[in-house]
Formats: structure tokens, C-alpha cells, sequence
């Protein structure tokens, strides 16, 4: 690994060395470290590129890290990482991405990742987007999430993207089965001319089954934000949306909702709230002793926490 991988894998994925436990680093489109553990395995596919990660019935405590790092202009990548839990499994997956340009050319990771989670399994997974370097090429990193959750699974998902990150596109499709639940938390802050779009489509196809679609954003500059979820009650279910963001300067925040009831007893519920920071929120703190500045990165540090 070269040393601004290292940088990457600290700042998105929390890794200081090689970590214990399961992992696959990627870099630049190839693979620059691997580890399976006895019920976790780590495989490459054919025909396309990527890994399938097969965690075995019954793994608890274990974690695997999947992280991908583009560390120069220039880079194209595109990964499939396909996912199996298997039935009764609590696992953490970490798959932080960091992109690095230091010329013109823009440099891209799209990484397709695709789960199916079996009966009672839970997961946790970790998604952090960073960008970093010099150069004037665009960051470009387009996450997409397909999961697939059986009779009683839960699956909660956590998604950071501060900043250095020119243009992002995330995607994420869910089917929900029976007593099935899905949480969602993403917060995001663009600036400059950045633009980010979160598009959010989840099926409640079980009884009882539920999902909770949290986006926490804060758009300053010239940057473009937009929010969209679906969710589709199909059955007798619970589902959440709710979009909070703050706009500073010239920012524009979008928030599209979308609830479809397609039974009697679902109960679906959208919540949004777009507006600037308040100006007796800066002055209370002010009143404390901190600057203008000082006061408002207080804030918004608070409201992403």
C-alpha cells in the first residue's frame, strides 16, 4: 500500500495497520491486501469485478472491512461486492471510500454493493465517503446498496460524507420481508459548487416489517443537495422518512418524499425541515465567548453528530 492509501484508510475506514478479523483493501482498482477468517470468507468473482463475502450461520462479534481507496487522477473504478449472511449471524461490515486526485483528471469510485441477509441475522454497516488532495480533478465516489432481508433480520446502516467529495449519486434499494427492519442514518455536507443526490426506495413486503429513512444535511456555497425516498407499505407495516438540512450561503436543498400505502394497515410517515441556522442559536453561543465562525461550526458539528 502506498502512503496515501494509508491516509485514506484512516480517515474513511478507522483502519491503523491491518486490522484483525476479515478484510479486502482495495486501491486503484486492485487488490492490496486480503484476509478471510474461519467464518468469514473472502473471495474474488468471475466474470466481473469485486468480491463475494459469505459470513456463515450463527458468527457473532465479527467484523469485516471491504475498504476501497483511489489515490490518484485519472482512475475509473467500478467494484461488486456481493454479500450472504447467513441465518441467525450479528455482524459489522466497514466499507469506507476515499478518493485523492492531484492533476486535472477526475477520478471515480462506483462501488455496487449487494446484500442478502438471512433469517434473525443482524448487521451493522459502516459507510464513510472522503475526499482529499490538491489537484483540480473532480471526486467523484456513487455508492449503491441492494439488499435483500429475510423473515426477522435487521440491518442498520450508518453514512458519512463530510466533504472533498465533488459528486456523489447514492442509491439504495430494499426488500423487506416478514418482521424485517431497516434503519438508515446518512449525514452529508457539500460546499463550494458539490453536488450530492440520495435516492431512497424500500419495499415493506412482510408483516410487521418497518424502516426508518433518517438524512441529516447541511449544503453551503453554491452546492445542489437532493433528498428522495420511497417507501412502499404493502402489507401491514411501519416506515419512516425524515430529511433535516440546514442551507447556508447559496446552498439548495431538495426533499422529495414518496409514501405509497398499498394495504390498510400500513402506517407510513414523512417528516422534512429545510431552513438556515437560526440567529438566536449564534447568539447564545456568542453570549459564551465564541466568534461568529466559531459558533456556527459549533452548530453544525452538533446537528451531524
Amino acid at each position: 500500500m502506498n502512503s496515501i492509501t494509508k491516509k485514506l484508510l484512516e480517515l474513511a475506514s478507522d483502519m491503523f495497520g491491518d486490522p484483525s478479523g476479515a478484510y479486502n483493501i482495495r486501491e486503484d482498482g486492485e487488490c492490496a491486501g486480503r484476509q478471510s477468517t474461519p467464518n468469514i470468507k473472502l473471495t474474488s468473482k468471475t466474470g466481473e469485478p469485486g468480491l463475494d463475502i459469505r459470513v456463515l450461520p450463527g458468527t457473532k462479534g465479527e467484523t469485516v472491512y471491504i475498504p476501497a481507496c483511489v489515490t490518484k487522477s485519472g482512475i475509473d473504478d467500478l467494484v461488486y461486492n456481493d454479500f450472504f449472511i447467513g441465518e441467525g449471524a450479528d455482524i459489522t461490515v466497514v466499507a469506507g471510500c476515499g478518493v485523492h486526485t492531484e492533476g486535472e483528471e477526475a477520478s471515480q469510485h462506483n462501488g455496487i454493493h449487494r446484500f442478502v441477509i438471512g433469517k434473525n441475522a443482524k448487521v451493522r454497516y459502516l459507510e464513510k465517503h472522503i475526499g482529499i488532495g490538491e489537484g483540480t480533478g473532480k471526486r467523484i465516489i456513487n455508492p449503491q446498496t441492494w439488499i435483500r432481508m429475510e423473515e426477522g433480520s435487521y440491518m442498520e446502516m450508518d453514512t458519512t460524507q463530510i466533504k472533498g467529495v465533488d459528486s456523489t449519486k447514492r442509491l439504495t434499494r430494499a426488500e423487506v420481508k416478514a418482521g424485517a427492519k431497516l434503519i438508515i442514518r446518512e449525514k452529508i455536507m457539500t460546499h463550494g459548487v458539490q453536488s450530492a443526490e440520495t435516492d431512497f426506495t424500500v419495499d415493506l413486503n412482510g408483516l410487521d416489517s418497518g424502516c426508518d429513512l433518517i438524512s441529516r444535511s447541511v449544503a453551503r456555497g453554491e452546492s445542489h443537495q437532493l433528498f428522495r425516498s420511497v417507501i412502499n407499505g404493502n402489507t401491514r407495516c411501519t416506515g419512516h422518512s425524515s430529511c433535516d438540512a440546514i442551507i447556508m450561503d447559496n446552498g439548495v436543498v431538495s426533499a422529495i418524499p414518496e409514501l405509497t400505502a398499498n394495504s390498510l394497515d400500513a402506517a407510513l410517515i414523512h417528516e422534512a425541515a429545510i431552513g438556515k441556522i437560526a440567529g438566536e442559536q449564534l447568539t447564545k453561543l456568542m453570549t459564551l465567548g465564541l466568534t461568529a465562525e466559531e459558533a456556527e461550526a459549533k452548530i453544525i458539528e452538533g446537528f451531524l453528530k
